[in-house]
């Protein structure tokens, strides 16, 4: 029998699908272009296991620490790490995740490629763009959302491209408070074009979170990445 926060999911998953579906329609784009990436951060893995029976496949979380206490329990679960990465915790994620969305610096791809070979896997790795030019608040104060300048991105992806255990996926970014999120994402769309004029297979763009998920499938996102929308009011953190 469906507890009430399983029924809940489903009716969350349902509306996240058909709002996704509606995005893509208006885009022109097919809807199996895009792929929801749950982020399960400080929610349960009893969330992780209703998601999972409805179907979700790829899930996200931004802590080492949750990464680790909750994907040994679903190995097939293809786990994404989209927090930012403290090259000391690199080990410990790429035992668990398949894909890293936040590459943007040279010390971490050193460490994520050490660890990869020592867990003798492969990891997708997607750079992280900063897009703080698009955002007047937080360029003026110095403050953003994290990432390599785009200026950069072409000699951070050949770094990537060259480094044992890890594989070139593409770009993320997040859109910095203030910004008019299309512009922003745009911005981003033409990053990911130059980096895929040097490496093909680097196609994936991961954009779009609850608030602005629309305009990310507008410019071209693969990936989604939803919480609150799918999962309600973060709890506070541990």
């Amino acid at each position: 029998m469906m507890t009430v926060r399983a029924d809940e999911l489903r009716e969350n998953l349902h509306l996240v699908r058909e709002r996704i579906e509606k995005a893509c329609e208006a885009a022109g784009r097919a809807s199996d272009e895009v792929t929801l990436v749950a982020v399960t951060k400080t929610f349960p893995v009893s969330d992780v296991r209703a998601l999972t029976a409805l179907g979700v496949r790829d899930v996200g979380e931004n802590r080492e620490q949750e990464l680790k206490a909750k994907a040994p329990d679903w190995p097939d679960v293809t786990w994404h790490f989209v927090g930012q990465l403290q090259s000391k915790k690199a080990r410990s994620v790429v035992r668990y995740a398949s894909v890293v969305h936040s590459v943007d610096r040279s010390s971490l791809v050193t460490a994520l490629s050490k660890a990869a070979v020592a867990e003798e896997r492969t990891v997708r790795c997607l750079l992280q763009v900063s897009l703080a030019w698009y955002g007047p608040a937080e360029a003026a104060t110095g403050a953003g959302r994290g990432g390599v300048e785009p200026s950069a991105i072409l000699g951070l992806a050949a770094e990537v491209a060259a480094a044992d255990g890890l594989e070139l996926g593409g770009v993320m970014a997040v859109a910095p408070l203030g910004s008019d999120p299309d512009e922003a994402f745009a911005g981003l769309r033409d990053v990911a074009s130059r980096l895929r004029s040097e490496h093909p297979g680097a196609d994936w763009i991961s954009a779009g979170m609850t608030g602005d998920l629309d305009a990310a499938i507008r410019q071209g996102a693969t990936h989604v990445r939803l919480g609150r929308a799918l999962l309600g009011t973060r709890p506070p953190l541990g």
